[in-house]
């Protein structure tokens, strides 16, 4: 455990982003015995000129502007930052030493930021915990000079395009330098190792405090009114096609007309354009407030994560499953070689032929005594004891300077 240490937490989410974000719930869990600083990504100029009427924009530009401050407290230990800057869009120079350049200028802009609220804030030989900002932060190291620095990895990012221009090498060289490397998963945890011996899976972190009273809460009304229809499987999260297998679901619904499908959350172009929304027992419920989400949850008779097998999701961690498995729920999950993880829990399958016969089973079998089986496996992944294993790992360094 780490106790009494000034943090400073980047990445490539925002504080205010308007999804689920480990490094946020790992700086709250941080922030229970240490003094945090969540720094926000810079906003930078593509999206100012495109996205200038969000109301997060907005909050960045004021900030710029100086006529709002970009220091919030959020509690005692824990302050979130909105740096005073505009990075330039650069991703897409090609040539490296212009773009190597560019980036060491947005980085120092921004180090420069950072340096002047932990001064006013009194940090003093403090940690640096990146999560995956593998570009605008990767020359915070040599400015920051932390005491610790400790790399976080819980997708494999740099298989995207945006990414694999230039975030490839920069990526392996900020492990390399790490004191730490973190992973959500075995399979990045092993991507990692090849360039800095001291990377581990530390697993995932999940917050169980809207699920503490799951039987109190009610099931959501629309979730009881598609129930009268029939048995309902369902799925909570953003329903993107990079990460979803829309024709597996759109089989499945399609030959087991008595079940109904319920999926609770946005939707990108490639879902909202799918034939899905075409057949009579696939329900999509919309994006709903977090706080909900377990009296949706809590109708399923199974819960699915019909994901696609790709660079990017074969050695992900699934937070999803801990939610769905804490409320008891039988799953049905796509077989990857990290859901193997999760195998003495979920029915794990390839094909619809194995998802329709999965669902089936998951249904039939289910018992009060699977249920709590199912909860006790779940409640192991809080987020105290991932950010133990992360500050064990920390300290499991030879070049991390304590003192």
């Amino acid at each position: 455990m780490i106790k009494h240490a000034d943090i400073i937490v980047v990445g490539l989410q925002a504080w205010d982003i308007t999804i689920g974000s480990n490094s946020r719930n790992i700086a709250l869990e941080l922030s229970k015995n240490n003094r945090v600083l969540y720094v926000n990504p810079p906003l930078d100029r593509s999206t100012l000129l495109k996205n200038k009427e969000l109301p997060a924009v907005k909050k960045r530009i004021a900030v710029i502007k100086g006529k709002e401050s970009g220091l919030q407290k959020v509690n005692n230990n824990l302050y979130v930052f909105y740096p005073s800057v505009l990075a330039e869009s650069i991703n897409w120079i090609s040539w490296k030493p212009a773009f190597n350049l560019m980036n060491r200028w947005n980085n120092k802009k921004l180090a420069d930021s950072i340096l002047s609220v932990i001064d006013a804030l009194g940090f003093k030989n403090y940690i640096l915990f990146n999560d995956q900002s593998m570009i605008r932060c990767y020359y915070l190291k040599e400015y920051l000079k932390p005491a610790g620095f400790i790399y976080y990895i819980r997708d494999n990012l740099t298989t995207t395009p945006y990414f694999q221009k230039h975030g490839v090498n920069l990526e392996k060289e900020l492990i390399a330098q790490a004191d730490a490397v973190a992973t959500n998963s075995g399979y990045l945890a092993d991507y990692a190792k090849k360039y800095n011996p001291n990377s581990e899976m530390v697993g995932q972190g999940c917050d169980f405090s809207l699920y503490e009273l799951q039987e109190e809460f009610p099931v959501a009304e629309a979730i009881i009114n598609i129930k009268k229809l029939g048995p309902v499987a369902g799925y909570v999260g953003f329903l993107t096609s990079l990460r979803l297998d829309i024709k597996l679901l759109e089989e499945v619904a399609v030959k087991m007309k008595h079940w109904q499908f319920v999926l609770v959350g946005p939707e990108d172009d490639a879902f909202k354009n799918s034939s899905l929304h075409h057949l009579p027992n696939v329900y999509f419920l919309g994006n709903k407030n977090p706080e909900s989400l377990p009296q949706y949850i809590k109708g399923f008779d199974v819960a699915i994560n019909p994901q696609l097998i790709n660079e990017i999701t074969v050695g992900n961690y699934p937070r999803k499953i801990d939610e769905y498995l804490v409320m008891g729920k039988p799953v049905v999950a796509t077989s990857t070689p990290f859901m193997s993880y999760f195998k003495e829990h979920t029915y794990l399958g390839s094909t619809p032929d194995e998802y329709i016969t999965l669902i089936e089973q998951a249904y039939t079998e289910n018992n009060t005594a699977k249920e709590q089986s199912r909860r006790k496996f779940a409640l192991q992944h809080t987020w105290e004891s991932n950010v133990n294993a992360i500050a064990e790992l920390l300290t499991k360094s030879k070049k991390y300077n304590n003192n």
